[in-house]
């Protein structure tokens, strides 16, 4: 009787190593891929899904904010017109206020300079309703605006802080219900415009660009905020140049951050499309395709409706990466 023995190799870890000819594997079959371990964590993930869905609103409505900057010039308009589309289009309600007495410039860049008929003074005048000075926006109804005067017009000796909030307290109390933001664009300077447009407010966006002249005034700005009991202060920088950082020719956005010591709501790269949206009356935020100002802007709105910030970093700390964003950390 013939017996046979299973076949003993006496180093079973050379099977297949390079001396032994490897296993050949017919054409229609490919040899198998190794299992790799899946990652535990995936920030990009995580990123995506954090803005596809709606940001949770915190905080006692409506939250009235004062976007203001002291020095003229620095993007307090344009910041109110795309932040408040923004919130509109996450489906909040907001009234803006253009609370710049003679020299307003919000409906300009709204589109609806033709639409304001009645303004705050003839509301407190008695000439018309609250809901007739307010104009909706055709393209989201969820926006209004509210114009304090008339282009090259006066205000009565009487109007001033408590008329103001006067007038945001008629707009919690009317019958089509309370806004959820009532955001207030603030005259340029630190006159009495600017104290009759922070009076109602409980908190305040500091837009500044990264000069030495726009940083003095912001910072002063920034005591008189705090002297009126207004605690809550976030900054967006704007007209922020990354080759220029580089550089070294211009403050970089974590410089900005350490003067000021305000914590950071958003950074608005220098974009050409800001002049060709304001001349059309288009805000940035209805681009498509979309330009990195706009979508700067609609994550400081993202921001603000969780009561957020971001965090800035330093150029010399991600040599390697290139983009705008990579500058800063979210």
């Amino acid at each position: 009787m013939i017996s046979f023995q299973p076949f003993a190799n006496p180093n079973p870890t050379s099977l297949y190593s390079s001396t032994t000819p490897s296993p050949s594997f017919p054409k229609t079959l490919t040899p198998p891929k190794p299992r790799l371990p899946k990652p535990k964590h995936s920030t990009s993930i995580r990123s995506l899904l954090q803005y596809n869905r709606k940001p949770q609103l915190s905080g006692e409505t409506p939250r009235v904010v004062v976007i203001t900057s002291g020095k003229g010039g620095v993007g307090k308009t344009t910041t109110t017109a795309n932040v408040g589309l923004s919130l509109a289009r996450l489906g909040f309600s907001v009234v803006a206020i253009d609370a710049d007495v003679g020299l307003r410039n919000l409906d300009l860049l709204l589109g609806l300079e033709n639409r304001v008929n009645y303004t705050v003074v003839e509301v407190l005048n008695g000439d018309c309703r609250l809901d007739q000075a307010l104009v909706r926006d055709k393209r989201w109804s969820n926006f209004e605006l509210l114009c304090i005067s008339k282009p090259r017009s006066k205000l009565p000796m009487g109007f001033g802080g408590k008329a103001l909030v006067w007038l945001v307290d008629a707009l919690k109390d009317r019958q089509e219900g309370c806004p959820d933001f009532i955001l207030i664009d603030c005259p340029a300077g630190i006159d009495a415009g600017f104290i009759t447009a922070i009076t109602p407010a409980n908190e305040a966006v500091l837009v500044t660009t990264p000069d030495i002249t726009a940083l003095r005034d912001a910072d002063r700005v920034t005591g008189l905020l705090e002297c009126d009991g207004i605690k809550d202060i976030k900054m967006i920088v704007n007209r922020v140049r990354t080759d220029m950082i580089k550089g070294e020719d211009m403050m970089s956005v974590l410089d900005v951050q350490e003067m000021l010591g305000l914590a950071l709501l958003g950074v608005i790269p220098e974009d050409s499309e800001v002049i060709r949206s304001t001349n059309r009356g288009f805000p940035l935020v209805l681009n498509k395709p979309p330009t990195l100002a706009g979508m700067a802007f609609e994550q400081a709105a993202w921001r603000l409706v969780e009561q957020d910030s971001m965090q800035a970093v330093m150029v010399e700390e991600e040599p390697k990466k290139r983009g705008f964003f990579s500058f800063f950390g979210g």
